[in-house]
């Protein structure tokens, strides 16, 4: 009936493979045996309905045991601690059957549990009439997996874990831990070295940076009146809808005067107006998962389930989202499920092996970034990720993930060398491990989370990006046009004396526009190290730079495909971005940056407005040049349609410093075409020149459409054109936006 002195000793010595098959309660004739394993502890008591004994001293160092009789297995019992002059009651947690089960073992080794993160990870719960946390974690080669925190002095001899041989899966049941409370994972690798605390990969929270624990933290309990947006969002077509995307990075959108972060409220009292006064559709968040190091901007994250705590407790994720969905925004969050740290304490050689990373470093470690990257092959590592993508769009009511660095994953060769990448066996440099999880992920999000928007960040020529996993493709409901966001800012990039010589950088994304469903990105990417910002790079004096911006904007909002722009880039900030301070603000004292921000919410509330400028964005017929080939004068001249009969709209850019006078344009039919938009506006900051607000087009064709006119285009201008007769709702008067200091 008594432990083995091995037993003792092992457990003594923190490297005990079987815990529960010695510590807690058990059956024996006439009773019951109990075993304690309590470090430091003088001596324990145990105390039954109507029995309380002391148990026997087996090891000085913290091992008890002792029969109880006259009790049966199953019968509650408290234990009374004594230490250092100091009584402690608690309950035994070795007395607590299992919280897993055999289909959660079934799921996760076959790669299709898609909600690993209800099972996973330390969950406030009521078991067997106790409250307490569930913890459980993937670790099948580790020796030894125990929970371990301030509540037992991270001392991993206290709670070793109970394994779930058919899986890899430790779990075990605490009670009375609460919410708030730090904890990571000791494991003992295969070799019997102990590892470095790890941090849980299905943690929910995590200390503020240099700290690095999880932390316990209910996510489960709030309540979403979002419920008209997420059915209405069900049944949308993104595809045909306006979409116009703020890109921010949470913690440096604006700080405190300290320089403190914003937390999730403070954010959403200021953010979410701002984005409505503005006109966009969407925020895009750059990765807002746990990360330790500031300068990755969130793109090394450690914890895939935790919400950065430089921002506060995860539920003001939650407040966010359900306010800007109540507010008409949707919010899109950047996932990462290209390459992951090595930092100690996150998923690197987990259990001692390369559980989550693969383990050919030609397939497993990223060059460039000195980051691991995820095995896909793994049915367990499939899991693990679709589970967490799952778990941002049903938890947190995100709208849509933006996959970043989708090119990396694809090609084994991405970023690589001769010998340095191992190819298929038919020396292709496809990663289809990596293939057949993107597709397999998008086609299960796309049943779990209806209208949800998967969007790729991908910059190759692979070929259907965004075509449906039943024909082949990847299953994305958008990819990033970093083509077209290549070429446009090179050009203009250029003395305009030179743009002649360049012109094809400005028409050539027209030749492959409805190959995908794409998005205009000017990201984050295109203001940092070094690159200046989008209206810096432009050449000439500060009214031609600006000049220079507005007109590229104009091209780029009546170009077909959604669009997405970075924060600050709408009022033309001359300081490069770093997520070391707040947006440049104070420039919107000034009327030439105030323009810019007009001009780029008139753009959002004309995409809104009107159909021809985003109801056939993927659609060839939405699109038809007026004339592409001016490249003498730098004109592009080009008609949007919806593809539904409505009516069109007249997209005309000259990006030199001349005035053009009487350019001659084709037009679908004769009568006065109004300007809608006029980049040269007063109101913008131009010099006011245009066509009086309108243009006569007469029935002699030109440029193969059946009406013609002429008409005057200021310098570094774009032009939007309508029929007269169709009635463009006006802008909206200005607004008070509560709680902004600065816009």
């Amino acid at each position: 009936m008594y432990a083995s002195e091995g037993d003792v000793a092992a457990l003594m010595e923190g490297r005990h493979a079987d815990p529960f098959a010695v510590l807690g309660p058990h059956a024996a004739p006439g009773g019951l045996m109990l075993r304690v394993l309590r470090p430091g502890a003088a001596s324990v008591e145990a105390s039954f309905t109507g029995v309380t004994q002391r148990l026997e001293p087996r090891d000085p160092s913290g091992f008890f045991e002792g029969f109880i009789a006259g009790v049966r297995l199953g019968e509650a019992y408290r234990l009374r601690m004594t230490e250092g002059g100091t009584t402690t009651e608690l309950l035994d947690p070795y007395a607590f059957g299992p919280g897993l089960g055999p289909l959660d073992d079934h799921l996760l080794i076959e790669g299709t549990h898609h909600r690993l993160y209800e099972r996973l990870g330390a969950h406030l719960v009521t078991h067997q009439g106790v409250p307490g946390v569930r913890f459980a974690v993937w670790a099948p080669h580790a020796r030894r997996v125990s929970v371990v925190g301030e509540f037992h002095r991270w001392d991993g001899r206290w709670h070793p874990m109970r394994r779930r041989v058919d899986s890899g899966l430790w779990e075990i049941f605490l009670p009375g831990i609460t919410e708030g409370t730090a904890y990571k994972y000791e494991l003992l690798g295969p070799d019997g070295v102990l590892l470095p605390l790890k941090a849980d990969p299905f943690g929910f929270a995590a200390e503020l940076r240099p700290a690095n624990a999880s932390v316990v933290a209910r996510i489960d309990d709030f309540t979403w009146t979002d419920q008209a947006w997420m059915e209405a969002r069900a049944k949308r077509d993104a595809r045909t809808s306006p979409m116009t995307i703020y890109e921010v990075h949470a913690p440096s959108w604006k700080r405190h005067p300290d320089d403190r972060f914003w937390n999730w409220d403070e954010l959403a009292a200021d953010l979410i107006p701002y984005v409505v006064h503005m006109g966009f559709t969407h925020i895009e968040f750059m990765p807002v998962m746990e990360h330790p190091f500031d300068g990755s901007w969130g793109y090394q994250p450690i914890g895939m389930h935790a919400v950065t705590a430089r921002l506060g407790h995860p539920s003001g994720l939650a407040r966010f989202i359900n306010a800007a969905h109540l507010a008409g925004i949707g919010v899109i969050l950047d996932w990462v499920p290209a390459h992951f740290p090595d930092d100690a304490h996150g998923l690197a050689r987990f259990d001692g092996t390369a559980l989550y990373e693969h383990p050919d470093p030609r397939r497993g470690w990223h060059p460039d970034w000195q980051t691991a990257i995820y095995d896909y092959g793994r049915k367990e590592v499939q899991a693990f990720l679709a589970s967490n993508a799952l778990f941002w769009l049903e938890r947190y009511h995100a709208d849509g993930l933006r996959v970043d660095a989708v090119s990396s994953m694809i090609h084994l060769d991405y970023s690589r060398g001769p010998g340095e990448w191992a190819p298929n066996e038919d020396g292709g440099n496809d990663n289809r491990d990596a293939v057949g999880f993107l597709q397999r992920t998008n086609a299960m999000l796309a049943e779990q989370a209806p209208g949800a928007l998967i969007i790729a960040e991908e910059a190759t020529n692979w070929t259907g990006i965004s075509a449906p996993v039943s024909e082949g493709g990847l299953g994305f409901a958008f990819k990033w046009n970093m083509g077209w966001m290549n070429d446009t800012l090179r050009y203009v990039a250029k003395d305009p004396l030179f743009r002649r010589h360049n012109h094809q950088l400005m028409n050539f994304g027209l030749i492959y526009a409805f190959k995908e469903r794409f998005i205009l990105p000017l990201s984050h990417d295109e203001v940092v190290h070094g690159k200046g910002t989008i209206g810096g790079r432009m050449p000439g004096d500060t009214w031609q730079k600006l000049a220079g911006l507005r007109a590229y904007y104009g091209f780029m909002w009546g170009h077909p495909g959604k669009k997405l722009l970075f924060m600050g880039q709408e009022f033309a900030p001359w300081a490069e971005w770093t997520e070391t301070r707040e947006l440049d603000w104070w420039l919107l004292r000034y009327a030439p940056h105030q323009g810019v921000q007009g001009f780029v919410r008139e753009l959002n509330r004309l995409h809104r407005q009107c159909p021809a400028l985003h109801a056939a964005d993927a659609r060839p017929e939405g699109f038809c040049w007026i004339d592409a080939n001016d490249a003498d004068h730098s004109l592009f001249t080009w008609l949007r349609f919806d593809a539904a009969g409505g009516p069109p709209i007249a997209v005309l850019c000259n990006f030199t410093p001349i005035p053009r006078e009487a350019v001659l344009i084709g037009l679908p039919q004769a009568g006065t075409w109004r300007e809608l938009l006029n980049s040269d506006a007063l109101e913008f900051g131009g010099s006011g020149r245009g066509n009086l607000g309108a243009v006569k087009a007469r029935a002699a064709p030109a440029f193969g459409q059946p009406a013609s006119a002429r008409v005057f285009l200021p310098p570094l201008c774009t032009i939007y054109l309508a029929p007269e007769a169709w009635a463009v709702p006006k802008a909206a008067a200005a607004v008070t936006i509560p709680g902004t200091k600065h816009a």
